[in-house]
């Protein structure tokens, strides 16, 4: 197992934290304590569209995390930890995407220090709060490793050792805050991946409700990466960086408390706007055809302006039975900040459910969808959502952001050595695929966390979760493709 220096010191941090702190020392009658034991099964069919051996997944693996959480007045303390063992390399964590499948032979451009393994040791979070800023509740400055978590996922919903102060009361919701990764604090990476490196985050959002039930906000993120490029003819590999720059989103939004399944409204609605301006550095890539080397050329920079939007309407019927439509586009020069995880609850049950496909998994970038759906709620034992997705592109001559499908051709140099390239896409052709997921979730109990906690969990409950989607690819994906990929994860979590 490989262990770096960060992942080191946040462990012994952890257990410092847990054992030694003076502040948390002290159980009192707010103190918490437990393990989430998570069984999750996995069956992914054709990831890579039938292009090459391997692309699928059959697995079953065990994810045990120990969380710990205690109060002594203003101060609290969170810990979280995580245990895998699982027979394949599958996705316990929704919100952390797999390493792509690693390339055999002995190509030096794709490194072995982010090859996930199928059992591992992991530093999910690690805070300390601070709730004595000001007397309103809701209100915490929180310190360390922690997972910011906004409604609708697009833009925050991830892990990242930051400082942050937030504001949670009846009328006004608020958020800042400043991070940067310097560490995945899992035992079988040893490296960052190259987006990651020498990236700060620096954000803002406020949201008022301006009349019963109704909200409307704003949103801002700034990324600062002044992360080390290589230089013209200098070897690199899959994990050096190869963009930096300065990004900054601007956002507006207004939703009806859509994603709070709880709400009894006829008819709920969820809009967003945004708005990406900024800089971008990054350089041509050359690959010598006899030896395999990759190496860095000439730099270039652009100006990126890009948008998108993503709108909703969903109608109850009755108590148990809502429907609804929903679309999203981002133009061709639109990225994501890379702390999102797309996944909410907008489909108007407790599940928090990929908002661009359970199998697909689209990232918002020169990618639109238009998505129609039913869900089924009965009280608090079961819910169910049935959903179809179409995608397209929205410049036919342009790539698109990262998603889940990884279809690539193998080449074999005159060494013997073997390397992966990236299907194309064809020019002028927009039509992405389409895909239906069924997500069905049985509840065995309620659990009764602190506010706090609740916002680090998904699913305050023991639950068996069937989230499962079928992808059909488009005419953008080249001839001699296989027709279907599908994607199922079972989970099975209980609380002690």
């Amino acid at each position: 197992m490989k262990l770096n220096n960060w992942m080191l010191a946040g462990i012994g941090l952890g257990f410092a934290t847990l054992w030694s702190c003076p502040t948390l020392a002290a159980l009192t009658a707010t103190d918490n304590f437990g393990l989430e034991v998570k069984i999750t099964g996995q069956s992914e069919d054709d990831r890579d569209l039938g292009t090459r051996s391997g692309g699928d997944v059959n697995g079953i693996g065990l994810d045990l995390r120990p969380w710990a959480y205690g109060e002594r007045g203003n101060w609290s303390g969170y810990f979280m930890g995580q245990a895998v063992a699982a027979t394949d390399t599958i996705q316990t964590d929704p919100l952390v995407q797999p390493g792509q499948e690693s390339v055999s032979g002995n190509n030096r451009y794709y490194s072995k220090d982010r090859e996930a393994d199928d059992s591992y040791l992991a530093l999910r979070e690690l805070w300390v709060g601070y709730s004595g800023l000001t007397p309103y509740p809701g209100e915490i400055m929180k310190f360390g490793r922690q997972r910011l978590r906004q409604n609708d996922g697009q833009w925050h919903d991830n892990y990242i050792e930051s400082l942050t102060w937030n504001f949670d009361t009846t009328l006004l919701r608020a958020d800042v805050g400043v991070g940067q990764r310097f560490s995945d604090y899992r035992t079988d990476y040893s490296r960052l991946a190259p987006d990651d490196k020498d990236r700060t985050h620096i954000w803002g959002d406020a949201s008022y409700q301006w009349t019963p039930g109704q909200w409307v906000g704003i949103r801002a993120h700034h990324i600062h990466d002044d992360g080390k490029l290589a230089h013209a003819g200098e070897e690199i590999d899959d994990l050096d960086k190869t963009e930096n720059g300065n990004l900054t989103w601007l956002g507006l939004e207004a939703d009806s408390d859509a994603y709070n399944h709880r709400n009894l409204n006829a008819l709920n609605y969820w809009g967003s706007l945004t708005y990406l301006t900024g800089n971008r550095h990054t350089f041509d890539r050359s690959t010598d055809t006899t030896t395999g080397l990759v190496t860095a050329g000439d730099r270039y920079s652009d100006h990126v302006n890009g948008w998108a939007t993503d709108i909703g309407l969903r109608y109850r019927l009755d108590p148990q039975w809502q429907v609804g439509a929903a679309y999203a586009r981002a133009s061709k020069d639109y990225q994501q900040n890379g702390l999102q995880s797309n996944r909410s609850n907008w489909t108007g049950t407790r599940s928090r459910i990929s908002r661009f496909g359970e199998a697909f998994q689209a990232e918002l970038a020169n990618v639109q969808t238009a998505s129609v759906f039913a869900s089924w709620e009965l009280q608090e034992d079961y819910d169910a959502s049935l959903i179809y997705h179409k995608f397209w592109r929205v410049d036919g001559n342009s790539p698109i952001g990262q998603s889940n499908i990884n279809a690539a051709y193998e080449n074999t140099d005159s060494n013997g050595d073997l390397s992966l390239a990236t299907l194309p896409l064809n020019d002028g052709e927009k039509d992405l695929g389409q895909e239906m997921d069924l997500v069905v979730t049985k509840y065995f109990k309620q659990g009764l966390l602190p506010a706090a906690v609740a916002k680090s969990l998904d699913d305050p409950s023991a639950l068996i979760r069937l989230r499962a989607g079928v992808f059909k690819p488009g005419d953008a994906y080249a001839g001699g493709v296989d027709n279907y990929m599908h994607r199922a994860i079972v989970d099975v979590i209980w609380r002690f």
